[in-house]
Parts: structure tokens; C-alpha cells; sequence
């Protein structure tokens, strides 16, 4: 059984999650694709942890055993990093260290369907973030995934998204309009984020990473999956209030945005209606 979600959240709140990651320095192992690799590695840092991206069969596993969490995105799936995800994740079943899964297309092939279901078979995760059709596809409700990116409608996310930590034991980000955050009993909405964050590549890879930064400082994994999730999208709305004339320069005011959320800014947040309970 998962931990409890948490009722509510101040900006006192987040800003000591973001002190862990301060004082602490989490190493964060990344087994990721090529496509975001950069800026995930880049908002790993600016979230004042460290990024390692070692992903090859012994290495990874090596690597591993000093890592603070793991991040396995399945954004791209050669049989050497599949083979390299298991290698890490068996070094973090020994060693008790949490591991994020962002499975990335799930849903679209039947290979990258495999590959999910095969880690899900043999590892334990923490956290498991996706976008809605991917956290729908994981737990054997209808979705529609083209390519990457998920379509359609998803009414019944919250239902998705508790089965899914149900059958796993994982805390669950639902990833959209509105990121749904989910355990075995119960689920909360947060209201954060910005359009802009849909019209670039990568933000999705990034949100993983962020989960993991701060899973690699925070004991508890929900109050790291829903302070991970709200600090992504305010980061994502600070960004938005920055100049910039498109989602090129968006991108880089949100590595900036990110890189200047520090405990002091947070604590000055006001959170109310941030977060909903819809359980």
C-alpha cells in the first residue's frame, strides 16, 4: 500500500520539499531518450539536484548503487537500454532506492507495450507519471496514443489513474490540462501549469525528471509526486509571465523559471485551490 496523499498544501510546504533537494544534492539517474536528454538533464540541475545519465547494460546498474532515484522513460527503446533499465532497477530493489517510471508512448506499439509491461512485471516503482492515454493504456482502459502524445477524452482519468496505483503500489501522475495525482485510495486534482508547456517538445520527459529530483529528497512519495507536479506548473506559469515570442524562448524562461524557484519563493506562494480531493 502506498503512502496518503496530502489533505492540503502551503507554500511552507513546498519550499521545505525544495530545501531537501537543496541540502541533499539527490543524485538522479536518468535512463532516457535521446530527443530530451539535454534539458532533461539541464532541469534536473536547476532543481539543485544531480543529473547521471548512464544507460548501458553494467554501467547502469554500477551507477546506480549510488543514485538517490532512478528515472526509466521509455521514449526510445533499443534492446542494450531496455536491457540497461532492468540492470538499475535490480541495483535499487537491493539498495531500497526509488525508481520513477515514465512510460513513454505506451499504448502506441506493441513493442513499447511489452517493454512497460515487462518492467512493471519485474521492478517496483515509486512513482509512475504518463500522460493521460499512457496512465489509461497502463491500466487496460480504452486510449488513444499517436505516437508520443495522448488524444481524446479522458472523463474517467481519476478511476485510471487509482486502478493503476492499486495494481502497482505506485504513486501516479495522470499528466494534462490538469494533472491528476493518484494512490490506492484516493486521488487530487492540482490546478497549475500553462498551455505554452504543450507546445514544446520534452516537457513531459521533463515533469519526470522533476518527479524524480524531488522523490530522491522526499521520503514520502505522494507529497513528492504533488509538490513535484505544482512546482512544474507553476515553474510553467512563471515562465509564461517572463517576454517571449514563442515556445522557443518559452523554453528557455522555463529552464530560468525553474532554476529561480528557491524556498523563499515558494514559501511566498499562496496554494489555496491549488489542490482537490476527488475521491
Amino acid at each position: 500500500m502506498s503512502d496518503s496523499l496530502p489533505d492540503g498544501i502551503t507554500g511552507d510546504d513546498l519550499a521545505d520539499s525544495l530545501r531537501a533537494i537543496d541540502r541533499g544534492s539527490p543524485l538522479v539517474q536518468h535512463l532516457t531518450n535521446e530527443v530530451t536528454m539535454n534539458d532533461v538533464a539541464n532541469l534536473t540541475l536547476h532543481w539543485d539536484a544531480l543529473p547521471v545519465m548512464a544507460d548501458s547494460p553494467g554501467d547502469a546498474g554500477e551507477m546506480a548503487a549510488g543514485a538517490a532515484a532512478i528515472l526509466l522513460n521509455t521514449g526510445q527503446v533499443p534492446e542494450g537500454k531496455v536491457e540497461a533499465m532492468h540492470d538499475a532497477g535490480a541495483t535499487a530493489a537491493e539498495r531500497d532506492i526509488p525508481v520513477v517510471l515514465d512510460p513513454v508512448g505506451v499504448g502506441a506499439t506493441p513493442t513499447r507495450e511489452a517493454v512497460a509491461e515487462a518492467l512493471l512485471e519485474d521492478l517496483d516503482f515509486s512513482i509512475i507519471k504518463g500522460n493521460y492515454g499512457e496512465i489509461s493504456a497502463l491500466a487496460g482502459v480504452e486510449a488513444e496514443v499517436k505516437g508520443v502524445e495522448s488524444v481524446g477524452e479522458y472523463d474517467e482519468i481519476e478511476d485510471a489513474a487509482r486502478s493503476l496505483a492499486d495494481s502497482t503500489g505506485a504513486t501516479v501522475v495522470a499528466s494534462g490540462v490538469e494533472d491528476v495525482v493518484a494512490t490506492d485510495d484516493g486521488a487530487v486534482r492540482l490546478a497549475a501549469g500553462h498551455e505554452r508547456l504543450s507546445e514544446v517538445v520534452g516537457t513531459g520527459c521533463m515533469l519526470g525528471a522533476t518527479l524524480a529530483a524531488f522523490r530522491g529528497a522526499v521520503d514520502d512519495a505522494p507529497t513528492a509526486a504533488v509538490h513535484g507536479a505544482l512546482a512544474f506548473g507553476i515553474a510553467g506559469e512563471r515562465a509564461a509571465e517572463m517576454p517571449h515570442d514563442g515556445p522557443a524562448s518559452f523554453r528557455t524562461n522555463f529552464h530560468d523559471a525553474v532554476a529561480g524557484f528557491d524556498p523563499d519563493t515558494a514559501a511566498e506562494l499562496d496554494l489555496a485551490g491549488r489542490l482537490e480531493r476527488v475521491d
